[in-house]
């Protein structure tokens, strides 16, 4: 499509900018509003509303300097994008931390409060409802937000709506003349007018319309009415749909076939979105067939062109970077009607099970890139074919930050299809490890929360209970890191109970320790203690020694966190017993030295100087500096206090120099 400025609309924009300018006053008190500034472009899809959005943001790119922010509020099929998920994709893009997990409100408020400082510009496309704008409005007067929706937004004040309608027979006769050129159209005037009236004045109509022209040099004006008038419309359909509905159809059937099956599977991509990957994935051809598509439709203005912050860059084949283009929501609609009609519903599920295959193999290659060199996942990247693989950990992680929405609705697409249990379990643990590889886990927090969700869906419709239990642990434990205790404490003996169905031992031990770990957060030693030994009775009955060491030493501190001294003496001495019948001099050295902390702690100094004399022993033996060190420095403290300064001396100059020669 040709891009040479929007044109028309100058009125709607002087609408806009004096809107922007106006005060505007809260209405109870009379004073500044203090949330930001909202501006309502409203009218059907393909009105070019979003064009006039970005129109308005261009022109004030100097007067918001913390930048521009984009989401869209609704699928491509018009459905509800959760308010929760479009918030942790404007804190991703802000660059803040996205709260993991929980309600629609945490991440709604993170962002309110991120904006709070910033003069930035939210644009909300495809909104469906006032519902679904308002919890996202910050309370910062120099903000701007901007909405594009169908109909007003009932229930937030002082919004003016700037309505769309067809645009002025001028700028209408301009777009034709953009794709047919100027000849065609001004020997023919009357016709163009008659074109102009078929579309309603719809700028995505008319671009449709164009692009038929320009596919067609013999082709006059005339003929192009013709066609539009021959196009067949449905009685029901509501008259302001027809002239889409129409300029659709006749670009759709004037394209050869392979062509138009591509367009129509182009609908089953996420959210829209589409590369030449996805696009040789969905039609089973050649990634330089399905670039060549890709840039034949963009020409008829049946896609459009993604303009990314940082291009992966279209000059770099053989390598999984390129340009990306988007399918309007407007035309999705229709696209999607005629695959249900034209295709077999066994080729559209093999069509999605190979773009959901052909994702996971790109996952892994992105995942093995932010690998080090040699590693299992990097070898298993470097295996894969050349057009699959990044030329570099950077491209990787540019092009995983840029596809985050589309891959984590690929992810939500094979859930939901319920055909493809098998699929989208990999397609999830695959898109885990990739952002555990480049954004670590605290960063990917939130995207982590949504996929164990999806996980914990498929096994609790499927009957899987070793994944209904991984899926409520990796929860549980988020739940955990973001402050959500007992949330977590519920996921925990979930898990517990669905490890313990499916026989899974590994998972019923976590499920224990887990358990035993969060009640020691809160403080509650006792039951903390109490799932402690019930992890530590598994370990034992299956043989897991140096887990059972382990155990002693939770145990034993929960114990002496509670100031049961005799209970916690008794499992810090088997944990260094244990210890010792496996080998772990360093493990016996450090039980040995909570054993004499205890002792000190229980107010018995001698039995704790000999005991800590004893794990400096034993630590020395193992080469443990570090604990050497310190293990020094508590003899030196516990000798000043049962009146033997000079050795106390000795003690702790050979701890300060431990430290000195082993820095941390």
């Amino acid at each position: 499509m040709p891009t040479r400025g929007l044109l028309g609309r100058s009125r709607e924009l002087k609408a806009l900018r004096a809107d922007i300018e106006r005060a505007g006053l809260d209405t109870l008190s009379g004073r500044k509003s203090p949330r930001s500034r909202v501006l309502l472009i409203a009218g059907r899809p393909g009105c070019g509303r979003t064009a006039l959005a970005e129109e308005l943001l261009r022109t004030l790119s100097g007067t918001y300097p913390d930048g521009v922010f984009r989401a869209r509020l609704s699928g491509p099929d018009g459905t509800p994008v959760p308010t929760g998920d479009v918030a942790r994709g404007l804190l991703t893009a802000l660059g803040a931390a996205v709260p993991a997990g929980s309600d629609d409100d945490e991440p709604a408020e993170a962002l309110r409060a991120e904006l709070a400082a910033r003069r930035a510009v939210l644009l909300l496309d495809d909104a469906p409802g006032a519902d679904h704008v308002e919890p996202l409005l910050p309370d910062a007067p120099d903000c701007l937000v901007v909405v594009v929706s169908e109909g007003p937004l009932t229930g937030i004040p002082d919004v003016r709506p700037c309505t769309l309608g067809g645009l002025d027979g001028a700028a209408a006769v301009a777009l034709l003349a953009r794709f047919a050129g100027p000849v065609r159209i001004t020997v023919d005037p009357r016709s163009a007018d008659s074109v102009i009236e078929e579309c309603g004045g719809q700028p995505a109509a008319l671009v449709l319309a164009g692009g038929w022209l320009a596919a067609r040099p013999k082709a006059s004006v005339s003929d192009l009415r013709t066609a539009l008038r021959a196009v067949e419309i449905p009685d029901e359909l509501p008259l302001g749909e027809r002239p889409l509905y129409r300029a659709f159809h006749l670009a759709h059937d004037g394209l050869p076939p392979s062509t138009a099956r591509t367009l129509r599977l182009l609908s089953l991509a996420p959210p829209g979105l589409v590369d030449a990957h996805t696009t040789s994935a969905l039609a089973g051809c050649t990634v330089e067939t399905a670039k060549a598509t890709l840039a034949d439709l963009a020409a008829l203005g049946l896609l459009h062109r993604e303009a990314d912050e940082a291009d992966d860059g279209a000059s770099s084949p053989g390598t999984a970077t390129g340009p990306r283009h988007r399918l309007p929501g407007c035309l999705a609609v229709r696209a999607a009607e005629l695959l249900r009609t034209h295709e077999r519903p066994a080729e559209v599920q093999l069509a999605r099970a190979r773009m959901l295959e052909r994702t996971v193999r790109l996952l892994q290659s992105c995942r093995g890139s932010g690998e080090p060199p040699g590693s299992p996942a990097w070898e298993r990247a470097e295996a894969l074919p050349f057009a699959l693989r990044f030329p570099s950990r950077a491209a990787a992680a540019a092009w995983l930050h840029r596809r985050r929405a589309a891959l984590l609705d690929a992810a939500r697409l094979a859930v939901s299809d319920g055909e493809l249990d098998t699929l989208d379990r990999r397609l999830i643990a695959t898109l885990v490890r990739a952002l555990m590889a480049h954004e670590g886990p605290t960063a990917a927090a939130g995207d982590l929360y949504a996929l164990h969700e999806l996980v914990l869906e498929v096994a609790e419709r499927r009957g899987l209970g070793r994944e209904k239990a991984a899926a409520l642990l990796n929860l549980a434990d988020l739940d955990g890191g973001a402050g959500r205790t007992e949330a977590a404490l519920t996921r925990y003996r979930g898990a517990l109970e669905a490890a313990r169905s499916a026989g899974d031992a590994v998972a019923t031990g976590r499920a224990l320790e887990s358990l035993g770990g969060t009640y020691s957060e809160l403080g509650d030693w006792q039951r903390a203690a109490d799932w402690y030994g019930r992890a530590l009775e598994l370990r034992l009955s299956r043989g897991e020694t140096a887990d059972a060491a382990r155990l002693h030493g939770r145990i034993g501190g929960a114990h002496g966190r509670a100031g049961r001294w005799p209970e916690a003496l008794k499992e810090w001495r088997a944990a260094a017993r244990t210890s010792r019948r496996l080998g772990d001099l360093a493990g016996q050295a450090r039980a040995t030295a909570e054993v004499a902390r205890v002792q000190e702690r229980a107010g018995r100094p001698e039995e704790a100087l000999r005991t800590s004399l004893e794990a400096l022993h034993t630590a020395r033996g193992a080469g443990e500096a570090g604990l050497e060190a310190g293990l020094q420095l508590r003899i030196a403290d516990l000798l000043d206090g049962l009146g033997d300064p000079a050795a106390a001396r000795l003690h702790r100059a050979a701890g300060e120099q431990l430290l000195q020669d082993h820095p941390k």
